[in-house]
């Protein structure tokens, strides 16, 4: 379709007042270099212009809209009723951003693009025959025939059709009539399908070699988040409060700092990234698109089915040792390991070891000490002591679509049901209520006092490492102001102490660089036996639990760490 054409549709406008600028903060952040879809729409990507935001800039306003592929006009207009609509620029923009000067104090602005012309799943199978085959046996593609979705009134109800057809409300799209009790629609476009996340395809189907009409494709969670939201479905209402929404800002900028740590810490904090990796493709390619959060695609998987709820990546349990270290190779790994509880996939201590001088273990390892497969325990030979939370069988449930599904592990209690009448779990990943845990026990966690015992033994831990530091340690270690027992780089360990120096409390802190332990030189002249004991304690500390997730084993190391300083002390 030329120019021309897609413009003659001349779609109802989107009209956005440059007043909404004055709201926005001066010191706003920088709009992102790869756009992505921000405002969730019901359907999935949308039909129509959608205006995303307006951004004050050097030179003007910086405009971000969302639609079907193609060609798009922008305009402007001052606020004056009868004032005219002034193009801005050539009807050839693409990328959906457009940077304008601004006319006037207070104005409004619009774009018109391409029409909406939905065709249908059928119409991509000549191309992508195979991948189609897995979705129209997925529960998508029931979403309108769905047994509950009908008994429900679904099937005439305008506000669920935009989630369960294809283009619903629009010329092209789907379209239902009620005679006397008989539905008549156009089946092809029931269900959930390929334009509902891609957007419409019909130019696309027309012309395939078109570069300028492909659909789309967004791993952004507004994609999905235009259905999966509201009281029967709140997961993207509750992602957006996780910290998976947000990528951690030190990794951020370590990975925009340097090329390696892209694959390294960008595997775990990069949705984009990590998806690449899962297909084989280089990282390295995506500069532009880092601070792309862990969204709904990077754990779930629309396109294929298996054996495993909600369509996830992997499964929700597991009990085989994992521990992926920045320096393997991803593919080969992860390929290997499929089975491995999907959580663990990045929730695991990344190969740290008693030997590592510079850092810490990273705060990543809850499923080593889940399972109890790691830490340095004075006569053990190996370690594998997986605590009773890493086999919960019955602990909670949930349904999906009428099916009922067991949940376990780390699922059991961050992920605990929704309130009628939600059919999902809560994504915000936070232990929600302690109600789940009285299926088990006959106390609610921290009634017992567990957690203050093991507190009061980390801090006996960091006394018994401060007195090998004062008494024990070579001179060179204790002139240079650094913690004679810390990692180069400390772990974030803070504490205070009484007159006597025994620590009476402590914390765990993003950055701690006051408690730096020695250089390279400096760590080579620290004993075995206290790089043993100061890793058990960052491994107790770093699971970020105080043992909760695997209470025996905490005791466990906190043992060893005691045993081990003591070999020094006397």
């Amino acid at each position: 379709m030329n120019r021309t054409n897609v413009l003659s549709y001349n779609l109802a406008p989107f009209l956005f007042p440059a007043l909404a600028i004055l709201l926005l903060a001066a010191g706003s952040l920088p709009a992102q270099s790869v756009q992505h879809l921000t405002v969730a729409q019901p359907g999935g990507w949308p039909g129509l212009p959608v205006m995303e935001s307006l951004e004050r800039q050097t030179n003007g306003v910086r405009i971000t809209w969302a639609g079907p592929s193609g060609y798009y006009q922008v305009y402007q207009k001052s606020n004056r009723l009868t004032a005219p609509w002034l193009t801005l620029g050539k009807a050839t923009n693409l990328v959906g951003n457009l940077v304008i000067p601004q006319l006037y104090s207070n104005a409004f602005y619009r774009v018109s693009g391409p029409a909406a012309k939905y065709v249908g799943y059928k119409a991509c199978l000549t191309c992508h025959l195979k991948i189609c085959g897995y979705v129209t046996n997925t529960a998508h593609a029931s979403a309108f025939s769905d047994p509950l979705f009908k008994a429900a009134g679904g099937q005439t109800n305008s506000s669920c059709l935009p989630c369960h057809t294809v283009g619903y409300g629009l010329p092209t799209g789907f379209a239902i009539t009620n005679r006397n009790g008989v539905l008549t629609y156009n089946a092809n476009l029931a269900g959930v399908q390929c334009e509902n996340c891609h957007g419409p395809a019909g130019n696309h189907a027309a012309s395939p070699d078109d570069p300028t009409v492909i659909p789309k494709v967004d791993i952004a969670a507004a994609v999905c988040g235009g259905c999966h939201n509201g009281p029967m479905q709140p997961t993207y209402g509750e992602w957006s409060s996780s910290p998976h929404a947000a990528v951690t800002p030190g990794a951020l900028a370590s990975m925009s700092s340097s090329i390696n740590n892209i694959s390294s810490c960008g595997r775990c904090h990069s949705g984009s990234v990590r998806l690449a990796m899962i297909d084989g493709q280089n990282p390295v390619l995506l500069t532009n698109d880092l601070d792309i959060a862990i969204t709904c695609v990077v754990c779930h998987d629309p396109h294929q089915t298996n054996a495993n709820p909600a369509q996830l990546r992997n499964p929700m349990s597991s009990t085989n040792y994992f521990s992926l270290s920045t320096s393997d190779p991803f593919t080969n790994v992860y390929n290997a390991n499929t089975n491995i509880n999907l959580c663990g996939q990045c929730h695991n201590s990344r190969g740290a070891a008693w030997t590592d001088t510079a850092r810490a273990p990273h705060r990543s390892l809850q499923y080593n000490f889940l399972l109890g497969s790691i830490g340095e325990f004075p006569f053990a030979s190996a370690t594998f002591d997986p605590g009773a939370h890493a086999g919960l069988p019955d602990s909670a449930q949930y349904s999906v679509s009428g099916t009922f599904y067991l949940t376990n592990q780390c699922a059991a209690c961050h992920m605990q049901p929704d309130a009628p009448p939600a059919t999902t779990h809560s994504h915000t990943f936070a232990i929600t209520s302690y109600q789940v845990c009285m299926n088990c026990h006959l106390t609610e966690p921290g009634s017992t006092g567990a957690g203050t015992v093991i507190s009061n033994n980390v801090s006996l831990v960091i006394y018994q490492l401060n007195l090998w530091a004062a008494l024990k340690a070579p001179p060179a270690l204790r002139t240079n102001g650094a913690v004679a027992w810390e990692y180069t780089t400390a772990g974030g360990l803070v504490w205070q102490t009484n007159s006597s120096g025994f620590v009476t409390s402590w914390a765990l802190l993003d950055s701690a660089s006051f408690n730096n332990g020695p250089n390279s030189a400096g760590q080579a002249m620290i004993p075995d036996a206290i790089k043993k004991a100061r890793f058990d304690l960052y491994v107790l500390v770093n699971d970020g639990t105080l043992g909760t997730h695997n209470l025996s084993f905490a005791f466990e190391l906190l043992t060893a760490a005691q045993t081990l300083i003591q070999q020094e002390l006397y």
